[in-house]
C-alpha cells in the first residue's frame, strides 16, 4: 500500500508538471530555458531545505552523482522546449511512451522476463503512441515530438539509476543541485544568441517555482522511494497513465482541445497499461520468481 500511494502521488505530480509547463509557455509568461533553469534551481533549494530539516541542520556532503544530474538536465531542458508547440496531453503521451521503451528495454537487457500479457499490453500501448504521432493533419509538431522523445529517454535513464538509491531525498537534492547550473548555462547561451528569446514575468516565475519545488523536487524524491519496490517494466508501464491525467488537466485548466486522435491514442495506451499490470499480477501470484524483492 505504501508503494502504491508513493507511486500515485508521483504520477499525479508528473501530470501537473506537463500542465504547469504548458501553462507558462503557451501563455507567454516565460521562455522555455528560463523555466527549466528556475525549475531545477527551486527544486534543489526545496529539497536541501527538507534534507536540512530532516537532519536537524547537520551538514552533509551532497548525495547523487553527475551521471544522474546529466540525465535530469537532458530531460528538463528538452521537456520545456517541446511544450512551446505541444499540448499538455500530447507531450505527456510522447514523453512516457519514450520512457516506457527505454526502461523496458534496459530491464530486458538486465534479465527481466515480462509475462506474455505484459508484452501484449506493451504492444497495445506503443501502438497508441505510434497512432498519435503518425503523420497527418492532426499529428503533433515533429520538432516538439523529437525534443520530447529526447526528454523521455533521459527520464527513463534517470529513473533506472534511481532504483538503487538508499536515500531518495538526499540523492534527488544532489542531482538537482548539479543539474541546475547546466540549465542556467543553456539560458546564458540563449540570452547571448537571442534564440530562443529569454524573458520573465511574475506568473512564469511562480509557475516554474511550483513546478520545481513541489511537482518536481519533492515528487521526484517520492518517485525514487517508490522505485525501490518496482521493477523496470512495472515502473515504465504505470507512468503511461500520466498522459491521460495531463490531458484532462489541459482541458480543464488550459482549455485545450480534445481531438479524436488523442482520445483514441489515450484509450489504447491506458488499455495497454491495464493489460500489462494484470499480467504482472498474474506473474507474481502465479509464483514466478521476482528478483531483488521488487514487485
Amino acid at each position: 500500500m505504501r508503494t502504491a500511494l508513493l507511486t500515485l502521488t508521483a504520477l499525479v505530480a508528473f501530470a501537473a508538471n506537463s500542465i504547469l509547463n504548458r501553462w507558462a509557455l503557451a501563455g507567454g509568461a516565460i521562455d522555455p530555458t528560463s523555466f527549466a533553469s528556475l525549475r531545477l534551481a527551486t527544486g534543489a533549494a526545496a529539497l536541501w531545505l527538507l534534507v536540512s530539516l530532516r537532519d536537524r541542520g547537520g551538514h552533509r556532503r551532497p548525495a547523487g552523482d553527475w551521471r544522474s544530474a546529466a540525465a535530469l538536465f537532458l530531460y528538463a531542458v528538452p521537456f520545456s522546449l517541446s511544450y512551446v508547440s505541444l499540448s499538455a496531453g500530447t507531450g505527456a503521451l510522447i514523453l512516457f511512451g519514450a520512457v516506457q521503451v527505454t526502461m523496458i528495454g534496459v530491464g530486458l537487457y538486465q534479465g527481466e522476463r515480462p509475462h506474455p500479457a505484459e508484452w501484449a499490453g506493451l504492444v497495445v500501448a506503443l501502438g497508441g503512441l505510434a497512432y498519435l504521432v503518425a503523420p497527418g493533419l492532426a499529428a503533433p509538431s515533429p520538432l516538439g515530438s523529437g525534443l520530447m522523445v529526447t526528454a523521455g529517454v533521459a527520464w527513463g535513464v534517470y529513473s533506472l539509476i534511481g532504483r538503487g538509491s538508499r536515500d531518495p531525498l538526499a540523492t534527488t537534492a544532489g542531482n538537482f543541485l548539479r543539474a541546475a547550473p547546466l540549465a542556467f548555462a543553456v539560458t546564458a547561451v540563449a540570452l547571448a544568441l537571442a534564440t530562443p528569446r529569454v524573458f520573465l514575468t511574475w506568473e512564469g516565475v511562480v509557475l516554474a517555482t511550483v513546478s520545481g519545488a513541489l511537482t518536481s523536487g519533492v515528487a521526484y524524491a517520492v518517485w525514487y522511494a517508490a522505485l525501490a519496490h518496482l521493477t523496470a517494466t512495472t515502473a515504465a508501464t504505470v507512468q503511461l497513465s500520466v498522459p491521460v491525467l495531463a490531458a484532462l488537466g489541459g482541458v480543464v485548466l488550459l482549455a485545450e482541445e480534445v481531438t479524436q486522435r488523442l482520445v483514441i491514442a489515450s484509450l489504447l495506451v491506458l488499455g495497454g497499461v491495464g493489460w500489462a499490470l494484470q499480467g504482472r499480477r498474474a506473474k507474481v501470484t502465479g509464483g514466478e520468481e521476482v528478483t531483488g524483492g521488487q514487485v
